[in-house]
């Protein structure tokens, strides 16, 4: 029974949950409790929540094995997607090697931090207007759902704090492939004049042709939220420029 249920449940991918098991198990729930633990004490499957396993290979030892660390993330809550840093990352558009994969939501979860296999998860809770610029991409024979390299961008500038920086963001955008009709169609879709100030003054930092609505506010905000409320303010995009000039001086 134990051996059967693995296979079929092999054949679905590396990893399941409760719920998928006791679909192709075919015994009540209390008694597929009892089998999972047994898996899992035998070294064949390991959980990486209550309820959430990954099947651990042929030749494999348990604690040894693991999946890259998207695969993971994708099981730990619905719907998802993965973005900020990590995506800045999966892209190529930092050199930087976040310790922290983030995960978009527009669920609740209890736990917001996790530790799973020795990698930091962290959920974020957005509101579902700001779910869109989705694609997916097949990492270890699973589709893992992941933002555009431009909807990535403007969630860091919706959100820097999880970007590791206006830094990094400055960075990314410098990498001319990107679509800035789709960057200036983002940045007014995710509902926060923000975005739209903070890509207005970057891309004119960086001398980049976009296209932008007028800002109209009497309020100015940080360009880096992560940084101290100290600088000179710009007027066209009611920003504090908070930023060290000398590394900016460095990145154009």
């Amino acid at each position: 029974m134990r051996i059967s249920l693995i296979e079929e449940l092999a054949k679905k991918g590396n990893i399941f949950n409760f719920e998928e098991a006791l679909k192709l198990s075919n015994v009540k729930e209390d008694i597929l409790w009892v089998i999972l633990s047994r898996l899992e004490k035998k070294g064949w499957i390991e959980r990486i929540e209550k309820g959430k396993y990954m099947i651990i290979p042929l030749g494999a030892k348990k604690g040894e094995y693991t999946l890259h660390e998207f695969v993971i993330g994708s099981m730990l809550v619905k719907p998802y997607c993965i973005s900020y840093w990590s995506a800045l990352h999966f892209y190529g558009l930092t050199e930087q090697i976040p310790n922290t994969v983030f995960i978009q939501t527009p669920s609740r979860k209890k736990k917001q931090e996790l530790v799973i296999f020795g990698v930091k998860y962290k959920i974020i809770r957005i509101n579902n207007i700001k779910i869109f610029g989705v694609r997916k991409e097949w990492i270890e024979g699973k589709q893992i759902e992941i933002v555009d390299k431009e909807k990535c961008i403007i969630d860091c500038l919706d959100k820097p704090q999880y970007s590791g920086g206006i830094i990094e963001v400055v960075k990314a955008l410098k990498n001319e492939k990107l679509d800035r009709t789709k960057l200036s169609k983002y940045a007014q879709q995710i509902g926060n004049t923000g975005a739209i100030r903070r890509l207005g003054y970057l891309c004119d930092y960086l001398k980049i042709s976009i296209k932008l609505p007028d800002i109209i506010t009497r309020n100015y905000l940080l360009v880096d939220p992560t940084m101290v409320n100290k600088g000179t303010k710009n007027s066209k995009w009611r920003l504090v420029i908070n930023l060290n000039k000398e590394i900016l001086g460095n990145l154009e």
